[in-house]
């Protein structure tokens, strides 16, 4: 059994062309040795028998024609007559010795040159009822194969003939019988071999042709001929227009009727082909055709690699590709080395979270509807999501701000993400000293109502100062319940103007960048502090209902005043515009309700102004969009305001409609 698998073991290490060779080899010996046995088999026993029936001939006609010498004891004419039977032709090599006995088992003659051997009388007795008798004898040590038959006459056996055959003689002639036939059998099995030969090489040319091809892709070289038929054509890749126009999709697999259209010789393609024959052949045809579709594609994909490289390495924003489960930079391109400040050998590998505290694992997954941190791109669906306002730190932690859009992909087999960064620092700073400015204009608008604002402590510290100086002009000495009230008072007025002071130098300080937990009525109470006077002087008066311990939400303090100090400066011209200070009857007011909602805070601001159209509603957020007269806006309040609360994660929802007043509701998410 071990011999058998080692044996099956080599075997199977053959070629197909070795394996073919020996198989056809092998049953062709099988069926040759069969045959040869079987052969030699019907060749010596036809032989030796066809022998034995010439010696029984041999007998007979010496019994025939004996007869009348064996009756007559005419031992001379039958020794005669034997002598030339046995020496008749080639019979002197076959028959050993002829000899007639009579009825008492006398020899009458023989053709032995010696004496005859007593014991051959006996060697090979005929039976009365038998009319031949075949024995194998021994004479002198030679086997000879003695043929007895009986000399009759008439009804009467009156002697017998013995011949004598040769063994040794048979023998020999079967031996150059087996000869021959051996040589004709070897000619035959010569002959398959060399055609078996030739048979494989035939079969397994195809086979080898597309086994060295195999090896050559296998290596990467797609350059290699393909012709796996002598007589193939050798076609150029350049004549096939899909090959040379990387844009045009190939008639063969595309199924593009446009190409087939502009290129009518792609119906009948010359690269693409599958002919009759054998499965060999076509298996060589497919794997023909599939060289070529990978040598096809394979150069659309170098191609579009190629494009798809240089506009990744001169892409004017950096873009970096991270791996999906350790968040390492895989790849980064120069745009990305020259802003971050960075060697690409330090870029790479190097974690993304690394580059900004706001790159959190979470903002980088990708879960439906823009989930975790990121607004879900609406550009088409894609899965990607997008950032704004994020802060990165160059090396050295040098802080600047980027816009961050991120999309998955699949980076050498492994998922990623394909990160794309805007630079917004420059457009933020400008954004802040567009915001500043807005401040101080309505700073200097709202000037009047501040100088009211602290006209008022400052004449009530003035009439304490002189009631006091009075006093001690006429030398007199005020109680001490009277001394305590006027020190409180002149106190209470300084705390007061000092808040006014502080809230004035808060909201005209420069907003920063920065997230922090905000209760958002503190902004609103803020704002309320300096305009709220003003307000009052034009008979608009304000409606509060603010929640209290209402969650933070994670914004900046300075920056919402700037969105509710816009927002309480557009109702008043709303309102304005709907009515005059003078109309008694005018209802002119602003309610302003703050509550808790279901996972976030809101804060409406409600005018009885004018209010808007519906068409209105949708581009009052458009920047340099205005209602009012030359001069009296530029139309970024809103727009400020809106990009201040989508920073903050946070939606705007209007509520208008003509001649009944607008409601602009605040939306935003807790800090947590």
């Amino acid at each position: 059994m071990t011999l058998w698998r080692k044996g099956l073991r080599r075997y199977e290490g053959l070629s197909l062309k070795n394996k073919i060779f020996l198989s056809i080899l092998g049953v062709v010996l099988m069926i040759s040795v069969a045959i040869a046995f079987l052969a030699r088999y019907i060749l010596v026993s036809s032989l030796t028998t066809e022998l034995e029936m010439r010696g029984s001939a041999i007998a007979h006609s010496v019994a025939e024609r004996g007869g009348g010498y064996v009756l007559d004891k005419n031992s001379a004419m039958l020794l005669s007559l034997i002598f030339d039977e046995a020496r008749l032709h080639e019979r002197k090599h076959l028959i050993s010795y002829i000899f007639v006995t009579d009825q008492e088992g006398e020899v009458l003659a023989h053709t032995m040159t010696r004496a005859f051997p007593a014991e051959l009388k006996q060697a090979n007795m005929l039976p009365p009822t038998e009319d031949r008798s075949v024995r194998l004898v021994s004479v002198d040590q030679d086997d000879i194969h003695d043929i007895a038959v009986p000399i009759r006459e008439g009804l009467y056996r009156i002697g017998t003939v013995h011949v004598g055959l040769s063994k040794s003689h048979i023998d020999s002639l079967i031996a150059t019988l087996r000869l021959t036939f051996l040589g004709f059998i070897s000619a035959i099995i010569l002959i398959i071999f060399f055609i078996s030969n030739r048979l494989t090489q035939y079969i397994t040319r195809p086979l080898s042709k597309l086994t060295k091809i195999a090896d050559e892709l296998s290596r990467g070289n797609f350059d290699i001929t393909m012709d796996l038929q002598e007589d193939d054509e050798h076609w150029k890749p350049t004549d096939c227009p899909a090959y040379e126009n990387t844009e045009m999709p190939c008639w063969h697999f595309d199924q593009s009727v446009r190409a087939a259209a502009s290129h009518r010789t792609c119906g009948n393609c010359v690269f693409y082909r599958k002919r009759g024959g054998d499965e060999v052949a076509q298996m060589g045809d497919s794997f023909r055709n599939m060289v070529w579709s990978i040598k096809l594609y394979r150069r659309r994909l170098r191609e579009s690699e190629e494009k798809y490289r240089s506009l990744f390495d001169s892409g004017p924003d950096p873009v970096f590709v991270v791996d999906c489960e350790d968040f390492r930079i895989a790849d980064a391109n120069p745009r990305a080395i020259e802003l971050y400040g960075y060697e690409k050998d330090e870029l790479i590998g190097m974690s993304y979270l690394a580059l900004g505290p706001e790159n959190r694992k979470d903002c980088l997954l990708f879960n439906e509807g823009g989930e975790n941190g990121g607004e879900a791109d609406e550009a088409g669906g894609t899965g990607c999501l997008y950032h704004p306002k994020v802060l990165h730190y160059k090396k050295g932690m040098r802080p600047f701000y980027v816009n961050v859009h991120a999309c998955p992909i699949s980076y050498r087999g492994r998922h990623a993400i394909i990160i794309a960064v805007t630079d917004i620092t420059e457009m933020i700073e400008k954004d802040a000293q567009l915001i500043q400015a807005g401040k101080m204009k309505s700073l200097g608008e709202m000037s009047a109502g501040i100088a009211h604002e602290l006209n008022q402590p400052l004449n009530a510290i003035k009439m304490g100062s002189e009631f006091l100086a009075i006093l001690d002009e006429q030398g007199q000495t005020a109680s001490k319940d009277a001394f305590r009230q006027v020190v409180r008072e002149i106190s209470g007025q300084v705390d007061r103007a000092a808040e006014i002071i502080n809230t004035l130098r808060a909201f005209g300080r420069k907003a920063e960048m920065l997230k922090e937990p905000v209760d958002v009525n503190k902004p609103v109470r803020s704002v309320l502090t300096i305009v709220r006077r003003q307000f009052e002087l034009d008979n608009i008066r304000f409606h509060l209902d603010l929640a209290e311990g209402l969650p933070p939400v994670l914004a900046h303090d300075n920056r919402l005043q700037q969105v509710f100090f816009n927002l309480f400066t557009n109702a008043r011209d709303a309102i304005n515009e709907a009515s005059k200070a003078s109309d008694l009857g005018a209802r002119r007011s602003i309610a302003i309700r703050s509550w808790a909602e279901s996972g976030g805070v809101a804060v409406e601001v409600r005018d009885t102004g004018i209010g808007m159209a519906e068409d209105m509603r949708d581009k009052i957020f458009e920047p340099f969009f205005t209602t009012k007269e030359t001069g009296q806006g530029m139309g970024l309040g809103l727009a400020i305001t809106y990009g201040i609360v989508r920073d903050y994660g946070g939606q705007i929802r209007i509520d208008s409609a003509p001649g009944k007043g607008t409601a602009v509701s605040l939306h935003f998410p807790p800090a947590g």
